[in-house]
C-alpha cells in the first residue's frame, strides 16, 4: 500500500493515494493556468483509469464540476454534453479522441491520455491507437508543467452527472458549493454508506462515468483503501480477483449479481469468497431470486440502496432485512425523509402506492445544467422526485412498484425512450414511435420499441436498428423493434404505453 494506507491498481501499474493527490494538485494548477475556473465544467472521456480520479480530485481542487461523460456516446451526443456543461478542458483515452476525429466545440482545451494496455486488451482496441494523437497534448505532459496548487489555494467542488427524463435531452445535475464543514459530513456518510473502513479492499467493476460507481471509487481512494480498477466485468474474473487479492468490500450492479450467481455450482465454488466483508448494490431493478441466490452464497453482507443523482442515497437494506421483508429497499437514513404522494401532493397512507418523494438531507441542493425549470417540477414541499411509484409499509420500509416516468434502467445504465424515439422519428418511414420496458432475465429491463409505418411506406426492424446505431450509442438500441399497424393511444392522442408493456411484464409475474 501507499505510504497513507491507500493504493490504485491497474494491472501492472500502481498509484499511491500521496502521489494520486500530488498529480491532481499539479493538474489543478494546469487547469486553472488554461481556462479553469471556479463554477466551470471540466469532462472526461476516460475508461476506469488512473487519470479519470486525478481529473476529478484536480476539478474539485478549483471549484470546479468535473463532468464525466459515457463513452459508449457517439460524437453528436458527446457534443451536446460539452456544450451544454460548457467545458473548458477535455481529457480523453487516446483511442476514444480518435473515433471523434476532430468533431469538438470549438475553444475547448483537449488533452489526451495513453489507453492503457489493459483496457485495449479489454475491448480489443488496436495498439496503434492508444498512443500520443497528433496535434493534441498529452496529459502527463500537462502535469509535469505544472507545480502543484498549495492546499490553501484549493477548492472544494465536485462533479455534475448528466441524467435525463421525459424530454430525452441529457440535463446536468449542477450543485451548490459545499462549504468545509458539510464536505466532511458528506465524506463522513459516503463511508457509512458504503461501509467502507480504513484498509479495505475492494474492486471497481463498474464503469466510473455512473454517479454511484464514481461516488464508490472516491470513497474507497479516501477511507483509504487499497482500489483495483478492472478495466471490464467478467463473473468468473471477479471470484478469482476476491480470491486473489483478498478483497473485502464491492459494488454490484443486478445485472453482475445475475451473472455471478448463473456461474455453475462447480465454478462458483473453486474460489474462496470468504474474504469479503460488505457487498452493497442498487442502480437498478434486482430480482429476488437473484438477490436471495447471492445471499445464500456470500452470506448476510449483502445491502441493497435506493437513491437517485439528484438526491443520493435515500434508504439502505440489510440481508436480514431484506429476507424478513422481500422487495424492500429500505428505511430512509437518518436525516432523510420519505413521502409518497398522489398526483395532487397529498399525503397517502401506509401501504398505498404513490409518487416517492424525498428529502436532500444533508445532500446540497441542486439545479439543472440551463434547466432550471425542469428542476422546479420535480418538486413539492421541499422533497423531489424521481417519478418512482412505491409505498412504505407500517414500520417506514419503502417498496418500489412502478414508475411514473418512462425511464429503462438495463443493467444499471439509463435510457431514455423520448432520446430513442425522436431519432426514430427522423427515420422516413416511421409515423409513430413508442420505446418502453420490459423484462430481461440479466439486465432486469431492457428497452423494447413497438413502430408504426408512415402509410405507403416500407423499412423492416434490422433498418430501423441500423439507423439508430448509426446516431446512438449501441446500449440505447432496442434489441426488439416490432412494426405494428397503430399504436394504442390515449384519448387525449398520446400513446397508451402502458397497455404496450404491460402484457410483458404480467408475463414476467410484476407489473412496473
Amino acid at each position: 500500500m501507499g505510504a497513507d494506507g491507500g493504493v490504485i491498481i491497474s494491472s501492472e501499474r500502481t498509484l499511491g493515494r500521496e502521489e494520486l493527490m500530488d498529480r491532481a494538485a499539479r493538474a489543478a494548477s494546469g487547469l486553472l493556468g488554461s481556462g479553469g475556473r471556479a463554477g466551470g465544467a471540466v469532462a472526461i472521456l476516460l475508461r476506469n483509469d488512473f487519470a479519470f480520479l486525478e481529473t476529478v480530485f484536480a476539478a474539485g481542487s478549483i471549484g470546479a464540476q468535473a463532468v464525466p461523460v459515457n463513452w459508449h456516446f457517439k460524437a453528436a451526443e458527446i457534443n451536446f454534453i460539452l456544450e451544454d456543461s460548457g467545458a473548458t478542458h477535455l481529457i480523453a483515452h487516446a483511442d476514444l479522441l480518435r473515433e471523434l476525429d476532430g468533431r469538438l466545440p470549438s475553444g475547448l482545451e483537449v488533452l489526451s491520455v495513453p489507453t492503457p494496455p489493459e483496457v485495449a486488451a479489454a475491448y480489443a482496441i488496436d495498439a496503434a491507437e492508444c498512443g500520443p494523437v497528433p496535434g493534441v497534448a498529452e496529459w502527463a505532459a500537462f502535469l509535469e508543467r505544472h507545480p502543484p496548487l498549495p492546499r490553501e489555494e484549493q477548492r472544494k467542488g465536485g462533479t455534475m452527472m448528466y441524467t435525463s427524463g421525459t424530454t430525452g435531452r441529457p440535463k446536468g445535475v449542477r450543485r451548490q458549493a459545499l462549504d468545509p464543514r458539510r464536505h466532511r459530513l458528506d465524506a463522513e456518510l459516503r463511508q457509512l454508506w458504503f461501509g467502507n473502513r480504513p484498509g479495505m479492499s475492494t474492486a471497481i467493476v463498474g464503469p466510473m462515468y455512473h454517479s454511484v460507481q464514481l461516488s464508490y471509487t472516491t470513497a474507497a481512494v479516501q477511507a483509504p483503501g487499497r482500489v483495483l480498477l478492472v478495466p471490464r466485468f467478467d463473473a468468473e474474473q471477479l471470484l478469482a480477483v476476491i480470491e486473489a487479492e483478498h478483497l473485502t468490500h464491492l459494488h454490484l450492479v443486478p445485472i453482475m449479481m445475475s451473472r455471478l450467481v448463473k456461474l455453475p455450482r462447480e465454478v462458483r465454488e473453486r474460489y474462496d469468497t470468504s474474504s469479503l466483508e460488505f457487498v452493497v448494490h442498487g442502480s437498478a431493478p434486482c430480482p429476488p431470486e437473484v438477490k436471495g441466490k447471492l445471499i445464500d452464497w456470500l452470506g448476510p453482507i449483502v445491502h441493497e440502496y435506493y437513491g437517485t443523482t439528484e438526491a443520493g442515497m435515500v434508504s439502505r437494506a440489510s440481508s436480514e432485512e431484506w429476507r424478513e421483508r422481500p422487495g424492500t429497499v429500505g428505511r430512509a437514513w437518518p436525516g432523510r425523509e420519505v413521502r409518497i404522494c398522489d398526483d395532487e401532493g397529498r399525503l397517502l397512507a401506509r401501504g398505498e402506492p404513490g409518487e416517492v418523494y424525498m428529502s436532500l438531507g444533508p445532500m446540497p441542493d441542486f439545479t439543472y445544467q440551463n434547466a432550471d425549470a425542469e428542476r422546479a417540477e420535480i418538486e413539492r414541499d421541499g422533497l423531489v422526485t424521481s417519478g418512482d411509484i412505491g409505498y412504505l409499509d407500517e414500520d417506514g420500509y419503502l417498496y418500489l412498484c412502478d414508475r411514473k416516468r418512462d425511464l429503462v434502467i438495463s443493467g444499471g445504465v439509463n435510457i431514455y425512450p423520448a432520446e430513442i424515439e425522436g431519432v426514430l422519428a427522423a427515420h422516413p418511414a416511421v409515423l409513430d414511435s413508442a420505446v418502453f420496458a420490459v423484462p430481461d432475465d440479466d439486465y432486469g429491463e431492457r428497452a423494447m420499441a413497438a413502430v408504426q409505418l408512415r402509410e405507403d411506406a416500407d423499412a423492416d426492424p434490422e433498418e430501423l436498428r441500423q439507423f439508430l446505431r448509426a446516431r446512438l450509442a449501441g446500449f440505447k438500441v432496442p434489441r426488439v423493434i416490432e412494426i405494428r399497424d397503430a399504436l394504442p393511444r390515449e384519448p387525449s392522442g398520446k400513446i397508451a404505453k402502458r397497455r404496450l408493456r404491460d402484457p410483458y411484464w404480467a408475463h414476467a409475474g410484476r407489473m412496473i
